[in-house]
Parts: C-alpha cells; structure tokens; sequence
C-alpha cells in the first residue's frame, strides 16, 4: 500500500504541476541562481506536499520518540525531528518568497489522499509497549522511503535549483533513515 501511495504521489508530482495554480514547469537550468525563487508550478507543489509530509513527520516523530524503547532508535527519531523542523522553515520560508497566489495555491492542494501518517500514527498509538519499536519502524520508514521517491521526481522534474538540491538532500537522508530502521541495532551487531 505504501508502495502504491508513493508511485502516485510522484506520478501526481511529475503530471500534475497546474495543480499547485502554476503553468506547467520549464525544463530544469542547470545555471539557476543559488537564491532563486522556486516559482514554476512543479516546484511549488512539491513544497507544498513536503511541508504537509514533514508535518507529518514531526507527528509520528515526537510520538515515537516518547514511546520507543531502544534507545539507538531513539536517537535517530530525535536527529530526524532536528533535521525535518529545520527543512520545514525552510520550506515555508520559501513558500512564502513565491509571493501570495502561489501560497494560496499550495494551501488549497489536498493532501488528504496522499498520505499514509493518519494510519500509521493509530497503528503507533495502539502498538502495545513491546511492539512499539518494531511498529515505529515500520510506519516511519514507509513514511520516508515516500519522502524518497517525492524528492527523486523533485530532482528530475524540478526547474527551482536551490529547490531540487534541498530534494537531493531530503532522497539521501530518507533513504539513509530507511536503511537505519530496517534492521534493529541488536540485529547489526
């Protein structure tokens, strides 16, 4: 399932850049400025939906980090919380240097279809205390391996530059986390 959100999650990032209220993106430059304004429609939608799945990330984060138990699990959750509170000012920070139209549009993109975290956030809710660490890597590491697969589209599709590196850091973070969490500490030993 979370295989199939994230295939058209970035079939809908790559194919549907008007829906952000943009026209649909010039093909990538590779002399952009490092301080330009993300303003083609491709690129404010994939800001839009990372601030809305770092948001959720941020919840499934601090719920797990206050029920985990291993504490090398622990750890990561709290660098994760560290790094995606930093890149979600950043994101709305440039959201709003795109200037008022494109804010509203991304604010007007549903997002609610996209998402696997309302799930996965009850299933970590209800995860009995010996089953909590196994359940909070399953949910976070499906919630980001479709961070991943979002940020690759941004890097082949996006036209911002300034905007496609952040995607190229968020691809290599995420897959990395995925890569930490699909095995426990015991199990790496």
């Amino acid at each position: 399932m979370s295989r199939l959100i994230a295939t058209a999650l970035t079939v809908a990032l790559l194919a549907t850049a008007g829906c952000a209220g943009g026209s649909a993106p010039s093909p990538p430059t590779a002399t952009a400025p490092a301080g330009d304004v993300p303003s083609s429609g491709i690129d404010v939608l994939f800001l839009s939906m990372m601030v809305a799945h770092t948001t959720e990330t941020l919840e499934i984060v601090r719920l797990g980090r206050a029920r985990a138990t291993d504490a090398e699990l622990r750890t990561l959750v709290a660098a994760i919380e560290v790094t995606e509170a930093d890149e979600l000012a950043t994101m709305r920070r440039w959201l709003s240097e795109v200037g008022p139209s494109a804010q509203a549009a991304a604010a007007r993109h549903d997002h609610s279809g996209h998402s696997d975290a309302p799930a996965g956030l009850a299933r970590l809710r209800a995860a009995p205390a010996d089953q909590v660490d196994r359940v909070l890597r399953e949910v976070l590491g499906a919630h980001q391996r479709t961070a991943a697969d979002l940020a690759r589209a941004q890097v082949r599709a996006g036209v911002s530059e300034r905007v496609r590196d952040l995607a190229r850091r968020i691809e290599r973070s995420r897959t990395a986390e995925v890569a930490l969490m699909a095995t426990p500490a015991a199990a790496r030993r």
